[in-house]
């Protein structure tokens, strides 16, 4: 099977991480930047490194980005060039366009150009303090929708000794308990009868609110 190609275009903080992580999992990954010294220290980290600059249209149709399964653009603060670069990739065919917004407005202009998804790095990373600042129980959280999330809670003292069955999440909260996870294995199939232990870590999808009540009454 033949493995994804990624290009990532601009190596900035968000860009140079993407780029360093899909290509430790095995991805081929292309790194575009118009700083050769950026990509120079890219080289060791990813599949291939080329200095480009990607509002020229005639550079970008030849490095072939339209073969590529997916491209995120991950243009820092130049937003004209974020935009321009969109615009190019979209009329070239690029078959999946992910793109770095720097705010709602840009992001609106993004979406209405052709971008497939549009990404808020800083303000997701900013909730995401937030909310761990708010809810030091709440390990980690993935939005679904505006109201739902899927949320990792750390087992409270309230929480150890009882089971799922005793616990009631799911009528007292109206959330539920995918799994249960520790550091020697992860319970993908929780049961009614299965006992929170110490150091568990569970997996609950729900409501926002519904999550926020479950949280603030097993801290108590």
């Amino acid at each position: 099977m033949k493995k994804k190609q990624f290009a990532v275009i601009g190596m900035g903080r968000f860009g140079s991480s993407v780029a360093k992580n899909l290509h430790k999992v095995g991805f081929e990954v292309l790194a575009i930047d118009r700083d050769e010294h950026r990509i120079q220290e890219m080289l060791p980290y990813v599949t291939h490194g080329v200095q480009a600059d990607t509002t020229d249209e005639e550079a970008m149709r030849a490095l072939g980005l339209r073969n590529f399964d997916v491209v995120v653009v991950a243009i820092g603060q130049d937003i004209q060039a974020s935009i321009l670069t969109t615009l190019i990739l979209k009329e070239m065919g690029v078959p999946q366009l992910i793109v770095k917004a720097q705010n709602e407005l840009h992001g609106k202009v993004l979406a209405k150009i052709g971008a497939d998804k549009v990404v808020y790095p800083e303000r997701d990373m900013g909730q995401r303090v937030a909310h761990n600042l708010i809810s030091p129980n709440i390990l980690d959280y993935i939005e679904l929708a505006d109201d739902y999330s899927i949320v990792e809670i750390q087992a409270t003292p309230q929480m150890v000794g009882k089971n799922l069955r005793q616990l009631d999440i799911r009528r007292r909260f109206g959330c539920n308990v995918m799994a249960i996870k520790n550091e020697h294995a992860m319970n993908i199939s929780p049961r009614a009868e299965d006992e929170i232990h110490d150091g568990d870590i569970l997996v609950v999808v729900g409501k926002n609110e519904d999550i926020r009540h479950f949280e603030v009454s097993v801290s108590k």
